[in-house]
């Protein structure tokens, strides 16, 4: 039963986070709706969230040293790889953002968020109220 619960939050925290990532990207999409050349990018949410549940890495990126006295590191791209959108009509100074399209994006999402935090809230009172013994009352 523990483990159960434990898989349930484990699966709606990284959902929680992807979301939130995804949220700032499309947040993204709509402030440089004006900017040229700016392409609209997303991230493949089902995918990001099976790497997660899986515990794959996919945000570290190797950074290239052309020079020894370069510091090493990684770079971090995210939680999940940002992709490209195509666009239906791509304007004419090359921006790729269609905002009916982005406004939806961020709604659905949003509204997808509040319910993975709903669902996660309402674990915790049921939770709560078994070791208070208030169960079956």
């Amino acid at each position: 039963m523990v483990s159960k619960l434990d898989q349930t939050i484990n699966f709606h925290r990284q959902a929680l986070g992807l979301r939130a990532y995804r949220q700032q990207v499309l947040a993204a999409n709509i402030a440089n709706s004006d900017t040229p050349n700016y392409k609209a990018r997303d991230i493949d949410f089902s995918a990001a969230l099976d790497n997660a549940l899986a515990g794959k890495q996919t945000g570290d990126l190797g950074l290239a040293r052309t020079s020894t006295r370069h510091i090493a590191g990684t770079g971090n791209s995210g939680p999940a790889p940002l992709l490209y959108r195509s666009s239906f009509q791509p304007s004419a100074d090359g921006n790729t953002v269609d905002m009916d399209i982005e406004r939806a994006k961020f709604a659905e999402n949003a509204m997808q968020y509040e319910a993975s935090v709903q669902f996660i809230g309402g674990q915790f009172k049921t939770m709560l109220s078994a070791i208070q013994g208030q169960g079956g009352q």
